[in-house]
């Protein structure tokens, strides 16, 4: 992971309401939850959350889809396991006996994008 990257996810993440979101994405994990039960559960204001949404997005730590009327919002695991992986790589190395709480992350492989099954239509 890139070095902006990871200051990207940082910067976002250091702002109270934006890590109350990502936090509330991550236990809904993988599925997510719509923008508006994230207000309801956060009380934020639909605009607030729009803007730290964006934030979000815009450092790679939410993906969002649209289903009908609604946008869903998840957190993007792989990307916080590549800054937890990036912050952590270097972890003992100046030592010869690492220790166990000090083990370097594995990164995490690319995966295809996961689509939903296709609902079959009623006649």
């Amino acid at each position: 992971m890139e070095t902006s990257n990871v200051l990207a996810a940082l910067a976002a993440l250091a702002q109270e309401t934006r890590l109350a979101v990502y936090r509330l994405l991550v236990e809904h994990a993988p599925d997510g939850l719509p923008a508006g039960k994230i207000a309801e559960r956060l009380d934020l204001a639909p605009a607030s959350l729009s803007f730290h949404l964006k934030e979000l997005a815009r450092a790679s730590l939410v993906v969002s889809r649209q289903d009908g009327r609604f946008v869903w919002y998840r957190a993007d695991l792989d990307a916080m396991l590549g800054v937890v992986s990036y912050l952590t790589e270097n972890c003992c190395r100046s030592s010869a006996v690492c220790a166990p709480e000090c083990v370097p992350v594995p990164r995490p492989v690319a995966r295809a994008a996961v689509r939903p099954a296709k609902r079959p239509r009623s006649a």
